[in-house]
This record gives structure tokens, sequence and C-alpha cells, in this order.
């Protein structure tokens, strides 16, 4: 359970997206309207080695939004294995404004390249746009299954996102029930609210109010690890 001051952060940070953020009730992904940032631009590559990947598929806060590549959570998360000497290549397969509806279109060409962790982050901007909750859960469950499909062995964890408290209680324990269920259901390992310590604080922000910053990003990554070191 989310503490008070967490609530308050994410209010905060809710609020600011949300003025900032357009809603669309269709099924269609929304194009987004940020400048794609080099991590972005780079969404995807090859795995330049035979080392097991670890695939970070998300939106603009897996992108690294605003940053430089190697400032986002992903190519962090890359450093600290490579200290260890893990055997691990992490692919950033984000992209700002990616909706789930976007995510399920576009895994097929994700899944071209081998997957041995799957972290999937998606949900904030269906949240945001108001999108129907059935759709959502239906979306990422269909990623799930996309996935296992094509690689049954690969490990997969689901991201959590908080609905912003001014959607209503009735819409926030729902939406945050989407995760618990499905990760239950789908027996993928659920990460808590992964912005931990850094939705609504402006010291870890972007001037946009709402994407991390290059120290936001380090927090973001350590609350990541703790789930992701077990599994390296």
């Amino acid at each position: 359970m989310p503490s008070l001051t967490c609530i308050l952060h994410i209010t905060l940070f809710a609020t600011v997206m949300l003025l900032t953020s357009c809603k669309d009730k269709t099924n269609a992904p929304v194009p987004s309207t940020e400048p794609s940032s080099p991590a972005t631009q780079e969404a995807v590559t090859e795995p330049k080695s035979d080392k097991a990947v670890l695939l970070f598929y998300g939106n603009s806060l897996t992108a690294g939004y605003g940053l430089e590549e190697q400032e986002s959570f992903p190519s962090l998360i890359q450093d600290r294995i490579d200290s260890l000497g893990l055997g691990y290549q992490v692919v950033n397969a984000g992209l700002s404004g990616e909706t789930t509806s976007g995510g399920l279109q576009r895994l097929d060409w994700v899944l071209r390249q081998p997957v041995d962790l799957f972290a999937l982050e998606l949900g904030a901007n269906d949240m945001l746009r108001g999108l129907p909750l059935e759709q959502t859960r239906a979306n990422l469950a269909s990623i799930i299954d996309g996935v296992r499909a094509k690689y049954p062995a690969a490990t997969i964890l689901l991201l959590e996102m908080l609905a912003a408290p001014n959607m209503g209680a009735d819409y926030q324990r729902d939406f945050k029930q989407i995760y618990t269920d499905l990760a239950s259901e789908k027996e993928v390992q659920l990460v808590p609210f992964f912005l931990e310590g850094v939705a609504g604080n402006p010291d870890l922000l972007l001037p946009d109010g709402k994407h991390p910053n290059a120290d936001g990003q380090e927090i973001v990554a350590e609350n990541l690890w703790g789930y992701l070191q077990p599994i390296l």
C-alpha cells in the first residue's frame, strides 16, 4: 500500500501529466507529440553478442525521454550488469507516447530478436487518456501471451503503474488491480510502482514535471535492480 507521502507525490505527478495529456477514447494508438530522445530513436537494436537479452518494453519512461541514451534507466542497468560481469545485454524498446494498444501492435516486430528477460512497462498513457480498463487489461494480457508464445522460456516482469487519484477512487483501485490480477493469472513477477521516490518530486523530474531527469533515472534503476538482480 503506497504511503501518504507517495500518494501526494503521485497526485502532483499525475495532475501535471493530465494537464499536458490529450484524451483518446479509441482503441488505436495515439501518435506522440513528444520529440524523440536518442533512446527513442534507437528503440530496438539487434543484440551485439551471444549474451542473454534483457528487453525493456515501454513508453517514454523507458525510452529516457529528454535525456541522453546513456542516462536512461535501461542504460544504467546495463552499466550495473557490466560492472558485475553478468552475461546480459539490455535492449531499450521504449517508445514515447506508447499505449498498450500500440505496444501490442509492434510486439511481433520487437520479438524478431531473441528475448530471455522481458520487462513490460505500459499502461500510463492508457490511464492518462482515460481508455477503458478492460482494453488496457486485454492488451497487457495479449502482450504477455505473445512473448510466451514466441519465447516460452523467457522470464517476464510486469511493472506496475498507479492511476491518478483524480481519476476517481473506483478507477484508481481497478487500474491497480489490473497489474495484480495479471501477475497472478499469467504467473509473471510484479514490480510494484517503479517510480516510487521519483514521481511528484520536482528535483528528480524534467521541467515538464512528468519524466525523470538523470538523477531520477538513477533511482528508477535502483528500484528495478532489486527485482532484476536475483533473476540475473
